[in-house]
């Protein structure tokens, strides 16, 4: 079963525990310049950005995506510690990509531009990088 990546609009209870578990791991410069992962997460909410992967019903990972005039901005992009290295980042990425090209429009990658985790994924995907 492939990992479904979707806006969330209307998260269940599941949902917001497992996003919480999601950013539980996140290191502080990926929640700035929010307070913490629960303000990044409402902020996300609030604001319609958050795009989650999904498999089996639970969320595995997460990011904001900012849909704007000249391009998409994918940033805070994390995923489950006992999930990484399963491709759940990079169905996001590309499913984001995909979205943003089919709305005419290209998709950055927002990280600080020191991180050197960042620039490569940055590179693998051949998205332009942004600070954040």
């Amino acid at each position: 079963m492939p990992v479904i990546v979707e806006t969330l609009n209307s998260p269940s209870e599941q949902d917001r525990v497992d996003l919480a578990k999601i950013y539980a791991d996140a290191p502080d410069w990926l929640l700035a310049p929010h307070a913490d992962a629960a303000a990044l997460v409402e902020h996300g909410l609030a604001e319609g950005l958050l795009v989650a992967g999904r498999f089996n019903d639970r969320l595995l990972g997460a990011a904001l995506l900012a849909r704007g005039e000249q391009h998409w901005r994918l940033s805070h992009l994390c995923v489950r510690k006992v999930t990484r290295h399963r491709g759940v980042a990079r169905r996001l990425v590309e499913q984001s990509a995909l979205l943003a090209e089919q709305a005419g429009k290209s998709l950055h990658l927002a990280a600080p531009r020191d991180h050197l985790e960042s620039q490569a994924l940055a590179a693998r995907f051949h998205l332009p990088l942004e600070s954040l």
